[in-house]
This record gives C-alpha cells, sequence and structure tokens, in this order.
C-alpha cells in the first residue's frame, strides 16, 4: 500500500479539506501527538472555515525526533477524534494538511533552515510543547551553538536573528503543562539575553514587540492506536499507508491568555473555534483541575473498592454517576469565580469524555499518587466550600474518607512495587504512591478506624496543615470509614445522594 503524501491522496478518492500550498506562517517547536492533534488540528481548521491560508513548520526539540518520517508524507497525516457528545458516540477522521514539513534542527541544514524562517516575512506565531521539563534555563547554551540545547536557548536564538533582520515580532503560545507557561518562557529567554550580553535593544523587542502568551490546553489524546488488526482496517478503507495516524478526544479547548486585540488576529475565533482569548487563564486552569481533575480523584479510588475497573462503566452507574455529579454541582462549582453556565456546560462535558467508548481508561492508573492529588485537586474546593457555607461538604468529606479506605484495605505487604491491599471482591492490588505515604500506611496496617484517620488527618507532611483543626472533620470522617468498611463503597456513595 502507498505511503500517505499529496499524490496518494488524491489517488485514494479522499473527499476531505486538504491545502496544499501556503504560506508558512507557524514556526512550532514540538512534533508529537499532542501538538499535532491540538494545536495544528486548529489551525487546520482556521485555514478550511476562516480562509487563513497558512502553514506550519516544526522543529523536532531533541536530538531524536519525526523528521523523516514527517517529511516523507509530506507533512499529511490522519487524525481520528473520537469520544462521547451528548451522550453520542463520535468517530470523526480528518487528514490535516496545516503541516508543511519538519526540521531537524541538530542538523547544519535543520538548523540553517529554522534560522531562515526565523526571518521570514509570512511568520507570524511560535507555538512549543516540549514538555514540561523543556521551559528551563540551562546556562552551558551560548549563543553561537547550533543549535541551542535548551527550547529556550533556541527560541532566544531565532528571536535575536529576527531583531537583528528588522522584522516585526511575534506572537509565543506556549503549551507545557506548567504554570505561566508564558511567562516563565519569557523570564529564559531573558536570562539568556542578560548571558550572552544582547543589546538591551532586544529586551525590548522581546517585551514590547513579541507577545509571550501563557495557555491552557485541555484534550486527551491517546495518539497510537495500538490495535494492528484496526490499523489495517482503518487503512485499507483509507487506501493509503500512514505512519503517523493520531487520535484524540473530541472534546477539545485552547485558553489563550492575551489582549483583546489578539482574538482578532488570531484566526480562531472567526472559524468558531474553542480557543478563546481571555485576560488570564488562572480561573480555566482552576475549572480544569477543580471540575475534571477532582471528579476523577474524588470518586475512583472508591469507585475502584466498589468494584469497577474503567471510568466508562463508573458513568454508566446511577450511584457512581449521581455522586460525582453531586460533588461537582452542589460543593465544587459554587467555589469557582466563572460564569455559571460556562462551569456547568464544563462539567457536563466531562460526564461525555469520562463516558468515551473508545478508552479504557483504568481506575487503577489514575489512583497513583492521589494523596497530593487529593490535596491538590479536592482540599481547596472542601476548604472554600467550608469557609462560605460554616459546614462540611458532604461529598468531599465522603470522597476523604474513600481515599483512606483505598490506602488501608486488608494491607498485607510492602515491596517496590507499593502497598499491598486486597479489595472487598477478593483480588488483591497495589497503591502506588510517595514511599512516605506507603510507608505510613504500613505502619498501621493494624489501627482501628479512629486512631487511623486521626494519624492521616494530624499528619502534617500530607496536607500542609493539621486538618483535625476544621471542627467537625475528624469525627465525621471516622464515621464514614466505619461505615465504608461496615456497607461497602457502593452504599457510601449511595448515602450521599
Amino acid at each position: 500500500m502507498k505511503k500517505l503524501n499529496y499524490d496518494t491522496l488524491k489517488e485514494s478518492g479522499y473527499k476531505g479539506y486538504i491545502l496544499e500550498k501556503a504560506p508558512e506562517k507557524v514556526l512550532q517547536f514540538g512534533e508529537g501527538n499532542f501538538l499535532r492533534a491540538f494545536a495544528d488540528y486548529w489551525f487546520d481548521m482556521s485555514n478550511e472555515k476562516a480562509g487563513w491560508n497558512g502553514k506550519i513548520v516544526l522543529v523536532q526539540p531533541i536530538a531524536n525526533g519525526l523528521t523523516d518520517m514527517i517529511n516523507a508524507q509530506e507533512g499529511l497525516y490522519t487524525l481520528y477524534l473520537r469520544g462521547s457528545m451528548a451522550g453520542e458516540k463520535i468517530d470523526k477522521k480528518r487528514v490535516i494538511s496545516s503541516v508543511s514539513r519538519c526540521l531537524n534542527p541538530y542538523t547544519s541544514e535543520g538548523c540553517d533552515e529554522m534560522m531562515k524562517l526565523a526571518v521570514s516575512d509570512d511568520l507570524e506565531y511560535i507555538v512549543s510543547n516540549t514538555t514540561e521539563a523543556g521551559i528551563a534555563y540551562d546556562p552551558a547554551c551560548q549563543l553561537n551553538d547550533k543549535p541551542a540545547s535548551s527550547f529556550p536557548g533556541k527560541l532566544t536564538q531565532v528571536l535575536f536573528a529576527r531583531f537583528n533582520a528588522g522584522k516585526s515580532g511575534l506572537v509565543i503560545l506556549s503549551c507545557e503543562l506548567i504554570d505561566n507557561n508564558g511567562k516563565e518562557l519569557l523570564k529564559c529567554v531573558k536570562q539568556y539575553a542578560s548571558q550572552w550580553k544582547l543589546p538591551e535593544a532586544f529586551v525590548k523587542y522581546i517585551e514590547n514587540d513579541c507577545l509571550f502568551c501563557s495557555t491552557l490546553v485541555d484534550r486527551i489524546v491517546p495518539g497510537r492506536i495500538r490495535d494492528e488488526k484496526e490499523v489495517e482496517k482503518l487503512e485499507a478503507a483509507n487506501g493509503y499507508h500512514d505512519d503517523l495516524i493520531d487520535v484524540g478526544e473530541v472534546f477539545g479547548v485552547w485558553n489563550i491568555e492575551g489582549p483583546e486585540w489578539l482574538s482578532d488576529k488570531l484566526p480562531f475565533k472567526k472559524a468558531g473555534l474553542n480557543c478563546p482569548v481571555v485576560p488570564d487563564v488562572t480561573p480555566y486552569k482552576k475549572r480544569k483541575v477543580r471540575i475534571l481533575n477532582g471528579a476523577h480523584t474524588g470518586f475512583v479510588p472508591g469507585a475502584y473498592l466498589a468494584g469497577f475497573d474503567i471510568v466508562r462503566d463508573c458513568m454508566h452507574d446511577d450511584i457512581v454517576k449521581g455522586f460525582m455529579n453531586k460533588m461537582l454541582n452542589d460543593e465544587i462549582i459554587p467555589t469557582l469565580p466563572l460564569d455559571k453556565k460556562d462551569l456547568n456546560d464544563f462539567a457536563a462535558a466531562v460526564s461525555d469524555r469520562f463516558n468515551n467508548p473508545f478508552v479504557n481508561h483504568e481506575l487503577l492508573s489514575i489512583t497513583l499518587n492521589s494523596t497530593s492529588k487529593w490535596l491538590a485537586r479536592n482540599y481547596p474546593s472542601f476548604e472554600e466550600y467550608y469557609e462560605s457555607k460554616k459546614e462540611l461538604p458532604k461529598c468531599l468529606a465522603m470522597s476523604f474518607a474513600l481515599l483512606i479506605a483505598h490506602y488501608s484495605n486488608e494491607i498485607s505487604a510492602l515491596d517496590e512495587t507499593g502497598l499491598l491491599c486486597k479489595r472487598p471482591a477478593g483480588n488483591n492490588y497495589y497503591v502506588k504512591d510517595d514511599r512516605p505515604v506507603l510507608e505510613f500506611y504500613y505502619e498501621r496496617r493494624n489501627a482501628d478506624a479512629a486512631s487511623l484517620v486521626h494519624d492521616v488527618m494530624s499528619n502534617t507532611s500530607f496536607w500542609g496543615k493539621d486538618l483535625t483543626k476544621i471542627p467537625g472533620f475528624e469525627a465525621l470522617t471516622v464515621k464514614n470509614l466505619e461505615f465504608i468498611r461496615a456497607n461497602g463503597a457502593s452504599k457510601a456513595f449511595e448515602s450521599c445522594l
């Protein structure tokens, strides 16, 4: 079967949107599955829906990457967006044609092409996703390196070349999963400007002419289809072989922090896409962490004890889903500083996302490091609810007791894999967390509910504070844990409804 390229695509009879030639307007650091199912998809949609007429040049951020594979397919790849929307199963295919080529900057040719594009009149945007570790200052990088090893070092080289050529500033859209990603990236570039003794005029250029945007990305991207028979079936239907098949969930949102004029400059609003420009992404990150991630951590440890194995099955159980929705609607959403319709719509989408018929998301994998997750995702909602209403949130309090139950159910061993516990159904399972957490629970494997709860809640190394100081919380947690042990997790969920 012929490999995907423009000629093969034409021969296959593909009827979807394709743009073969256009100016290269985006330089993108990162060529992996996520950006190709996220940013490159949005720009591709903008070509079709808004006449943006632009192409993206990818740069592989590390020495080993996908450059040869991408260029062999002339930048084309097949994207499947799969999931559930309003309870309906969705499986959409699209050939993405927004990518023109990929560069390996660790070759002399690739580095020269990157610097040539840096001074192009067509260039408008830089996009990046170089992992959480990518936005880091490495003083070993030098201006004359070809290229600098760090991503911020390469970006400084690109911007300095553009400054020297007298070209206009760029919009930088950082997608790395760290707080204030755009601001942190600008901070690194300014550190290189200082280290390399670049002119003050360049510092003013990156501060005033360029715009470093912090952004919040939200789309689950499984990436590969691991079932070889499914791949063969899809390629037979497509009429071509694709080494770069990518898969993402249907839901997607790209919150971009920036001034009002950016909304009109970017092509997304005109294309009707879910990529809003907002004055501050912080509330949207809080929305994602508290609702999406908080829902997971709030029900998953208990759902596993109740006999469920994957997230989707939980969404088909009225008790577990009812508990999740009550926790979100009554206890979490009221603490968030955004429009209530926006929050309710986001929460409704969570059920669809968790009900994705194409993803078997294992509950036990989600429980990894649940102690720190509950602190980051659920405790802020718990605290703000209590402070505003002067009463304990019933579901969040139960989620805390279910967390303790998950970490302490018939502990039999502690080994290199983790803390070995037994599920009520009879099978063993491993709790995985930081070693001090596991050792703490193992040492208390024979403690009664009251003693265990007191020790857990008063452990300031877990929570940064003594949770027994919250009036009534310790007594309620002891009561809840005893109820869970006597009646099971499902009944515990049901007691909150």
